[in-house]
């Protein structure tokens, strides 16, 4: 549900001392009230969008998708990952590789702007928000019927 920023700790990252702002002290790992601000974001409101583009990884036992989008998002993203699929869709009929018109839920939960400052200043992220998505439908393009028939049309105007 939430792309994880932590990165993993080793024995010792995990039994040093805490300093002062709650971080371990270590530059790769984010202070627990940010771990914290980010397990419990809230989100808003979807936004329901519609995009074109092709299934590049398919997880039944999640009920996860990963797409590649023609059209990119609002942050520039052509590429959304862990796409939760509604139990009334039938993952297993779902095709890698082939054009659908997806309908996406898309979900937005603000960072507070202390924790926008940390991303910034210690790892280098601009990131002021979490994103979390659902797939609400699909339909599959014909697409090769519309080549064929573009190739037809360009034939009739040759005569």
């Amino acid at each position: 549900m939430i792309v994880r920023l932590i990165m993993p700790r080793s024995k010792a990252q995990v039994s040093s001392k805490s300093t002062k702002d709650g971080s371990t002290g270590n530059d790769e790992s984010l202070p627990k009230w940010a771990e914290d601000e980010i397990k419990s974001v809230q989100f808003g409101e979807p936004e329901i969008l519609t995009r074109s583009g092709y299934i590049l990884a398919i997880y039944e036992d999640a009920w996860k998708v990963d797409l590649q989008i023609y059209e990119a998002l609002s942050d520039g993203r052509t590429i959304i990952e862990g796409l939760e699929v509604p139990k009334n869709l039938k993952i297993s009929d779902f095709l890698k590789g082939f054009i659908y018109e997806f309908k996406i839920r898309m979900f937005k939960g603000e960072l507070s702007s202390k924790l926008v400052e940390l991303l910034r200043s210690k790892f280098n992220l601009e990131m002021n928000a979490i994103y979390r998505f659902e797939l609400e439908d699909l339909q599959l393009m014909d697409v090769e019927s519309d080549v064929q028939a573009s190739a037809n049309t360009s034939e009739d105007e040759d005569e």
